[in-house]
């Protein structure tokens, strides 16, 4: 049953239109310094200030203290990707495991370990560097809302259970008894899922980047590489750095390699955030742990409460602006309305709560919704892009295939199929656009009907998707 319009409008009055993680006063760090000047130094580039670029920055130091490393942000760190998503923390390498079965079935069992090596080695890595994130490993609960959804959550559990994993199947009042919702048909509960609080993640890996000696500017824009005497000069809106190597690390924003945009593409995904629920109101829905939450659709909302006990309530559109626009004028959207009433279809119960932050961020997206990872300027520069929304943990994965390329070494992680192919090229606009829009058309048609039609199963034979 659809909520009342009024009570949807008067969820979202108050709503300001900024980024709960990040307009927190008191928390952010004062700004970096912009790199000015050219003729400088270092061993190793990091072009771009989020999560990949922050992982590879400390990896590169614990690999080599002496290594000179500097990082280049062309804003304030945080302000992208990796400060506007929901904290979700899942050990997968591959976007879940059906994604890793359906691309890799012969590396499975080596992606599902190094993606858990990936996980313990980040939650490690928190602890030793002294980053306050708010980590913490509640879980996650996957959760059928309409009846073909319920054959497709217990698929999901019969996968994992086949491949050694300790998930949990639930049934309709299973599900209702850890969350209330009369929406709630059945669940999936993941014990290995993570959450985090990002933009306090990013400032606490660049404390520690700091701490190390790598060098942070932010308000650095790179406006382009020259290969000049087997090195690397990176310019920047200021200045210059010469390198030996260079990591590119810089999402959806791609324009500094123009190959990236074969196999990327950008995608607004939505996202509210309440104020903190009182316990009454907690109690309404019964959620008395802190499990994440999403659901089995193809356009699914993931959502998840804070420690604060707020509730973060994102997903389902995945807005796709021809010819592949990113602008901020784009982040306020009419896929607010439609999270409010989704959340108040969900949780009817909680009709008076409000919301006090509306936001979007970009998502790097690929066509097999794992990285592509290679290199360029003759293997001076590596890149790590195309997460799909899924890299809070896997960045630092990301990171370390990176190094590994740019120093030209010979592991394990560079020897994966999932790193040596690259991911189907989206084709050139404006069949790309038309493309996107037949397949969400059709993702949302089999969400309605439970029915996957011809265009998505030719689009599964080639190993290409899209969802949010």
């Amino acid at each position: 049953m659809s909520p009342d319009p009024a009570v949807v409008r008067a969820a979202l009055a108050d709503a300001t239109p900024d980024v709960y993680w990040t307009d927190r006063p008191g928390l952010r760090p004062d700004p970096r310094p912009a790199l000015t000047g050219s003729g400088q130094r270092a061993d190793l580039v990091v072009v771009g200030g989020g999560f990949t670029g922050l992982w590879a920055a400390l990896q590169a130091k614990e690999d080599d203290p002496s290594r000179e490393v500097v990082l280049l942000e062309r804003g304030r760190l945080g302000v992208a990707a990796s400060g506007r998503n929901g904290g979700f923390v899942a050990p997968s390498l591959t976007h879940g495991l059906a994604q890793g079965v359906a691309c890799w079935p012969d590396e499975v069992p080596t992606l599902e370990r190094l993606g858990a090596e990936n996980f313990a080695g980040l939650a490690d890595s928190l602890v030793r560097h002294g980053v306050d994130a708010d980590f913490h490993v509640p879980g996650e609960l996957t959760l059928a809302l309409t009846e073909h959804q319920v054959p497709t959550v217990r698929e999901a559990y019969e996968l994992h259970r086949a491949h050694g994993a300790e998930v949990t199947h639930l049934t309709a009042e299973e599900a209702r008894a850890r969350v209330d919702s009369p929406r709630y048909l059945s669940g999936m509960f993941d014990p290995t899922v993570g959450l985090v609080d990002p933009a306090r993640l990013v400032w606490g890996l660049a404390a520690a980047c700091e701490r190390l000696g790598v060098r942070l500017h932010e308000d650095t824009a790179v406006t382009g590489f020259d290969r000049e005497d087997g090195a690397v000069v990176v310019r920047t809106e200021w200045g210059s750095v010469r390198a030996d190597r260079v990591v590119l690390g810089t999402g959806a924003f791609r324009g500094l390699l123009r190959r990236l945009a074969l196999w990327t593409i950008p995608v607004y995904d939505h996202v509210l955030m309440t104020e903190p629920l009182s316990a009454e109101q907690l109690a309404r829905v019964g959620w008395e742990g802190r499990e994440g939450l999403a659901d089995a659709g193809n356009q699914f909302h993931y959502y998840r409460r804070t420690l604060d006990d707020r509730v973060l309530f994102g997903g389902y559109d995945a807005n796709y602006h021809f010819p592949g626009r990113i602008d901020p004028r784009l982040e306020q959207s009419d896929s607010h309305a439609l999270l409010a009433r989704h959340f108040l279809e969900i949780f009817p119960q909680l009709e008076d709560v409000r919301f006090t932050h509306r936001w979007a961020g970009v998502i790097d997206t690929t066509s097999r919704f794992t990285p592509a990872f290679g290199t360029a300027l003759g293997g001076r520069l590596a890149y790590a892009v195309g997460y799909t929304g899924l890299g809070v943990a896997s960045t630092r994965f990301g990171a370390r295939v990176a190094l590994d390329l740019v120093d030209g070494r010979d592991t394990e992680v560079t020897r994966l199929a999932m790193v040596r192919r690259k991911p189907v090229p989206f084709p050139p606009e404006p069949i790309r656009w038309a493309a996107v829009k037949a397949t969400r058309a059709s993702l949302a048609a089999e969400d309605r009907t439970g029915r996957r039609n011809l265009w998505l199963r030719g689009l599964d034979a080639a190993g290409i998707g899209f969802d949010s």
